[in-house]
């Protein structure tokens, strides 16, 4: 299956919720795109609920979900997710405690092997606010890897019996059966009292780890960037933006919002 281009969708859908990924779908080169965030805004003042599904770290979903105009957060592919409730920030999660710290000593061991085995590999400058995973860095703060040691990564993560996903600047690994897709259902039964309308919803992404949303969405857009990952994607976007990260979720907002400026 290959994406369709954006100027195909003649007739929009009426969609009552928006989610997206954050790093290059909201931001480009590192940096949120403002007529993005505005979008965020236009989308509440329409009516719509806002929810970011992101592989950033607890530390990072805390600050979003209190500060930017979304309806929650849920991060750490799946793994947690939060929201204020007009008082206090609710923050749930997918293990508890316990295993959440038995987890961390296996990953910390991990670790410590990729960064070994996989010269040029760091620790993802956010890890120290991460809850249940392990980033490692393949190219937001250190010089870009080849796809081959990128798959020494996720191969090391996957030897261990870890679940791994890669997104445009990080291969993250976990312990335990939960990704973008159960964090979201997850959230919503919380959040809302009931399970989603998948037909409601659209998801914008631009990566590997955006998989699970592309596939369950019949809405699903990826930016232009996404083609870099079209390669990795069994399942990829039903739809395809001309512009990249950022400006290519304005211009996919733009046709699911009229009332859009």
């Amino acid at each position: 299956m290959t994406p369709r281009p954006l100027s195909e969708l003649t007739n929009p859908p009426k969609i009552k919720g928006i989610l997206c990924d954050i790093d290059d779908t909201l931001t480009l080169h590192g940096k949120l795109v403002p007529a993005a965030f505005l979008m965020l805004q236009q989308a509440q003042d329409a009516g719509l609920k806002v929810v970011p599904i992101t592989g950033r770290p607890g530390g990072w979903v805390d600050q979003i979900a209190r500060m930017w105009p979304v309806d929650g957060v849920v991060g750490e592919n799946g793994g947690l997710w939060f929201w204020f409730d007009g008082s206090k920030l609710q923050r749930r999660f997918f293990q508890d405690q316990q295993t959440r710290e038995h987890n961390r000593a296996q990953l910390n061991e991990l670790a410590g092997q990729i960064i070994a085995e996989v010269p040029g590999s760091a620790l993802a400058s956010d890890q120290p606010y991460r809850d249940l995973d392990l980033a490692i860095d393949f190219c937001e703060d250190v010089p870009p890897l080849d796809n081959e040691d990128i798959d020494k990564i996720a191969n090391a993560f996957t030897a261990r019996g870890a679940t791994c996903k890669i997104s445009s600047i990080h291969v993250n690994g976990w312990f335990g059966q939960f990704d973008k897709l159960q964090g979201f259902r997850q959230f919503h039964r919380d959040r809302w009292g009931h399970d989603a309308n998948f037909d409601e919803w659209a998801f914008f992404g631009d990566s590997a780890n955006d998989e699970p949303m592309f596939e369950a969405f019949q809405w699903s857009f990826g930016v232009a960037n996404v083609r870099n990952f079209l390669p990795r994607l069994q399942h990829p976007p039903k739809w395809i933006t001309p512009s990249e990260g950022g400006h290519g979720f304005v211009e996919g907002m733009k046709l699911l919002l009229p009332s859009a400026v």
